[in-house]
């Protein structure tokens, strides 16, 4: 389980607006920090048209090294920490530059650019 790796996540149980249902999930913390066996995650859901202006949700497109089956978008809107036992396998890894975009999107939402 490390960072940049995509893996299929169990979110439930949610509360309110929060991103439900097991989806894949891209890891995020550095790999070296943290006791816990806790890992930082942002959801990825299927692709839509309006998120294309949407800064804080990043397109990333099917290729071998991800294994998505269809164009999905990371929503770094809504990372959060979850327990290790969440994770149910790893399905593939973002390119350097996919995770660039993803950091760039979450200085978005933090409000540090």
């Amino acid at each position: 389980m490390k960072r940049q790796e995509i893996w299929l996540v169990c979110l439930d149980p949610t509360v309110g607006a929060e991103i439900r249902k097991t989806r894949p999930c891209v890891i995020l913390n550095d790999d070296a920090i943290g006791i816990l066996p806790l890992k930082v995650v942002a959801p990825l859901t299927d692709y839509k048209d309006k998120y294309a202006q949407v800064p804080w949700m990043v397109r990333i497109d099917p290729h071998p090294r991800n294994n998505l089956g269809k164009p999905s978008v990371v929503d770094a809107f809504q990372p959060r920490a979850v327990a290790e036992e969440r994770l149910i396998r790893k399905i593939g890894v973002l390119t350097d530059l996919e995770f660039a975009w993803v950091l760039d999107a979450l200085r978005v939402v933090f409000g540090m650019i």
